[in-house]
């Protein structure tokens, strides 16, 4: 029914910067809240970043990303964006996107995944 596409992953080296982009596809209706999460090797999935919809939207992002990442989003292209700067090692993850989706004909909101992309940080 609805897929979500990331792009944007790969390798750099400390102080650079990445952007990753997630489409969705498929039969959207409408989109709510759309988030990036990374999960790091032997820990657990954490949320990154946050925007919800709406003019401007209001974005949350985690401590240990703020000042470095931007989140924001295109509702035309059904797509969230995650601008990546001033990366670090510890940045290192597979770097999955979320959005809360109302499909065509749809009774609820359900969250969606995207399959992952790799951000590896190094020199």
């Amino acid at each position: 029914q609805v897929q979500l596409v990331e792009s944007g992953g790969g390798l750099v080296q400390p102080g650079g910067s990445l952007r990753l982009s997630c489409a969705a596809s498929g039969s959207v209706f409408s989109t709510n809240v759309m988030s990036w999460y990374r999960q790091a090797p032997g820990k657990e999935r954490e949320l990154v970043a946050a925007i919800s919809y709406g003019y401007g939207g209001n974005s949350s992002y985690a401590d240990s990303v703020k000042g470095r990442f931007t989140i924001s989003r295109d509702n035309a292209k059904n797509t969230v964006y995650l601008q990546m700067n001033s990366l670090k090692s510890e940045d290192t993850a597979v770097y999955y996107c979320k959005m809360e989706v109302w499909v065509v004909g749809g009774q609820r909101w359900d969250d969606y995944w995207g399959q992952g992309t790799q951000v590896t940080v190094s020199s």
